[in-house]
């Protein structure tokens, strides 16, 4: 534990991404196989089970430490982190433990699963005595479920390949489906990702494992410049975008497995895609794209239904026969990676295409249709009908390109040509500490719209004045209705411009959280809207972030939810 608290903080005070590898680097190669299996579980996105709320956790804190909560308030104020406030304030112990990583994990860590709260409590109470303050740290991280580290899991196979001297491709390659949290790290499954590869050596130690998927890059700018940045309109593969969740279909030995691009295996949460897979030959793997879609009762092509469908699907349990008929489910191929065993990531976009196609005639899974146009600008003006048709943009794939691994240039390039994203013009109403480098700012902002529109900046001014006199809104009164929470967007220093405004501002505080009088009018991007019951605007929107402060906007002049209304309409 000692160990992995110590590469947690190095890697948490640096931006450096060559200091961040080789802080890995020099851990892989001081821990044990076992310590060495869970770091690079947590590492690459593994998440913990919340065992106690950390409201709990810092009460605990506070009998241990013997102060009382209003200091451990102002503490938490300070710090800006909850894990690091109770890492600070309890004593430090007499004589601190070096018990590894595997064995806090397996013997300490999961057995808290089922007991009673008091046990647990007092088992957390005894372990913080024999931990220093990073250790107590991440532990009060793991056990409270909010475990985040500053490091993408292509450093941490990038660190891998160097600690072990192979090919960082083959180690994303073993890692695909590492932390799906089926089976349990081990230090015969670190061994294996660090392996030499012997002579025609299986590299696939399930049958069921996909490979790494290709990320393509984000394009921007006019259509104008495509020609000379791009080249030739012939040179490239041209896709509708589709707003889905990224996969893999696999079929080998019988049988078929589903996998997300998050790495988590979803086979029984989507018994249609399975269905339609399962006359594919075996020895084939598809990439393409878990959808709702919706058939034309006329005898069309349909079209795909809005992700918010597809969201009801992600979370159940049990599916329903209504749940399969009103969210139906299918699988939009546009690569294949293998053919009858054979790997065919190395072969060009063109020929994988070819042989997608070959594939999939006559079947019944769905194969991503290729746009044709004469030249970039003609593009871009049917770019402009996406929403028009429930898609996102386009995706751009160079015909000679092979199918690489993340999103890197050197084995191929994929662009993803997206419409511009749907905006609102906000005001700030709630702000929260950010984490990591930025616990000690207020990055993490909640914005409201208009009900209406005020009459005038008088009318708006007096609600602001309510607001500061903690007034409740009455009922059909003009009032700012809270929709969205984004924390991304800005630069730091423009963070910092309005952290100090948040704290000049605040009128109360809820926790970690502070309402501030609405004096920032923020432009605020977001890829989808929808209708949400859980939300008071009844509204919710998807990938919002800051696009820039309004400076320039005076708050009455702030959109309001009829505003939202019509781009609700739009998002359909």
């Amino acid at each position: 534990m000692r160990r992995f608290s110590q590469l947690f903080a190095e890697l948490d005070a640096t931006t450096s991404t060559n200091a961040k590898v080789e802080a890995l680097q020099r851990y892989f190669a001081a821990a044990t196989p076992a310590d060495a299996a869970w770091a690079v579980y947590f590492l690459a996105g593994g998440k913990p089970r919340q065992v106690m709320n950390m409201g709990i956790l810092a009460q605990l804190a506070c009998q241990e430490a013997g102060i009382e909560a209003w200091l451990f308030d102002e503490c938490y104020q300070a710090v800006g982190d909850l894990a690091e406030t109770i890492a600070h304030v309890l004593p430090q112990a007499a004589q601190t433990s070096d018990v590894g990583l595997a064995v806090w994990v397996e013997e300490r860590l999961l057995p808290l699963r089922g007991l009673p709260p008091d046990e647990i409590a007092g088992r957390v109470r005894g372990w913080w005595r024999e931990l220093d303050d990073p250790g107590r740290f991440l532990l009060t991280k793991l056990v409270g479920g909010g475990f985040r580290v500053g490091v993408s899991k292509l450093l941490v196979q990038r660190a891998l390949a160097a600690h072990a001297g192979i090919d960082a491709k083959r180690v994303a390659q073993r890692m695909m489906g590492y932390t799906d949290g089926k089976v349990m790290p081990s230090a015969e499954r670190f061994s294996a990702l660090v392996a030499q590869a012997g002579e025609g050596a299986q590299e696939r130690t399930d049958e069921g494992q996909p490979y790494p998927f290709f990320l393509a890059h984000q394009l921007d700018g006019p259509a104008e410049v495509f020609s000379s940045r791009l080249g030739p309109v012939g040179d490239w593969q041209v896709e509708w975008k589709y707003d889905g969740i990224r996969g893999q279909v696999v079929k080998r030995a019988g049988k078929v497995w589903l996998w997300s691009r998050g790495e988590e295996l979803v086979t029984e949460r989507f018994p249609e895609i399975v269905a339609l897979a399962q006359p594919l030959p075996d020895g084939t793997v598809l990439d393409g794209e878990i959808m709702v879609w919706h058939e034309d009762v006329e005898g069309g092509p349909g079209r795909p239904a809005p992700f918010s469908l597809l969201q009801q699907r992600i979370g159940r349990k049990t599916l329903t026969r209504k749940v399969l008929a009103d969210a139906p489910v299918t699988f939009m191929a546009y690569d294949l990676l293998e053919q009858e065993g054979a790997d065919l990531r190395d072969r060009p976009q063109r020929e994988r295409r070819e042989r997608l196609e070959a594939l999939l005639a006559g079947a019944r899974l769905k194969l991503s249709p290729i746009e044709t146009a004469a030249s970039w600008s003609e593009f871009a003006q049917r770019r402009a009908r996406s929403r028009e048709l429930g898609v996102e943009g386009f995706m751009l794939k160079r015909l000679d390109a092979a199918y690489g691994t993340g999103r890197t240039k050197a084995d191929g390039l994929w662009w993803k040509w997206k419409i511009d994203p749907m905006t609102v013009d906000c005001v700030l109403v709630y702000a929260q500490a950010g984490h990591g480098r930025r616990a000690s700012v207020y990055t993490d902002y909640t914005f409201a719209v208009w009900n209406r529109a005020p009459a005038d900046k008088a009318e708006a001014d007096a609600v602001l004045d309510a607001i500061e006199r903690k007034e409740p809104a009455q009922p059909g009164a003009l009032q700012l209705v809270a929709f969205a929470k984004a924390y991304s967007g800005l630069t730091d220093e423009e963070f910092r411009q309005v952290d100090a405004i948040i704290r000049k501002t605040t009128i109360e505080k809820f926790g970690p959280v502070r309402s501030v009088r609405p004096t920032l009018v923020f432009e605020l991007g977001f890829e989808g809207i929808n209708r949400s019951g859980r939300h008071k605007s009844g509204i919710a929107v998807r990938f919002p972030r800051m696009l820039r402060i309004r400076h320039d906007k005076p708050l009455h002049e702030a959109d309001t939810l009829q505003q939202l209304e019509v781009l609700l309409g739009l998002g359909r």
